[in-house]
């Protein structure tokens, strides 16, 4: 796979990301941005997403955290407990916002539509733990857009927070896919049900889920939670909803 980092300016400021596209033909493809999860950029999101590239796909893998300046991957086999967890991720996380993230992602929007590699305006998202909601926000947003949301262990995707991504759902366009993990506490079966309804409310085309077995942080292969059966049930599940919406 081609892997290029690119600055992309937002009213904020440069946003750091990374770029992979195919090897198999020279394009141009339909484009999928990929938000990370709280874990922030390290080498397994890269092998994830040169792997989406693989499928056809024009993949931006945006630093959310880039707010923060440079910092380095984070090793999350050092992290033994909650206080550790708080303090490695805590800054990274203060760095952005719902209200932040949306004005990258219209920044982002804009970069693909002036990339001559990218197929078409509509595009399609995927989003892990927080990474999840941001995936759900995006597509109601921008609804004219996005044609595909896919969301996987993302956490308070329905909640009681004026913020919470399912109070979006009148706005979606887009085809969604959530899939929570098993006895998640960021996700559990009332949220799932409370999206599932305000997705169905809307008239929105979605498939609510929730992997039996799995738990949160299911999907990157570096996480503790790893689970080859559920991950690789994630990505025959995105790609089929990609090649649906995008082709």
């Amino acid at each position: 796979m081609s892997q290029t980092q690119v600055a992309i300016p937002t009213p904020d400021g440069e946003a750091r990301a990374f770029v992979f596209k195919p090897n198999q033909d020279p394009g141009p493809w339909p484009a999928v941005i990929f938000y990370m999860d709280a874990p922030a950029i390290r080498p397994a999101l890269f092998e994830m997403a040169e792997r989406l590239a693989g499928y056809g796909y024009y993949v931006l893998l945006p630093d959310m955290f880039w707010r923060i300046g440079p910092y380095e991957p984070i090793d999350l086999k050092a992290i033994r407990d909650d206080a550790q967890r708080r303090e490695v991720f805590g800054p990274l996380m203060a760095s952005t916002d719902p209200e932040k993230s949306m004005r990258d992602t219209a920044a982002f929007l804009d970069f693909l539509a002036a990339q001559p590699e990218v197929k078409g305006q509509k595009v399609g998202v995927t989003g892990y733990c927080m990474g999840g909601g941001m995936a759900l926000r995006a597509a109601g947003t921008f609804p004219e857009r996005i044609v595909a949301s896919a969301s996987f262990h993302g956490g308070n995707l329905a909640t009681d927070a004026d913020t919470s991504p399912h109070l979006l759902a009148p706005r979606i366009k887009a085809k969604v896919l959530v899939a929570g993990a098993d006895e998640d506490r960021s996700f559990d079966e009332a949220q799932a049900e409370r999206l599932g309804k305000a997705l169905k409310d809307a008239g929105v085309e979605a498939e609510v889920v929730i992997y039996r077995g799995a738990k949160h942080g299911y999907a990157p292969p570096d996480m503790a939670a790893y689970d080859r059966e559920a991950s690789e049930r994630h990505w025959r599940e995105m790609t089929a909803l990609f090649a649906e919406t995008l082709g």
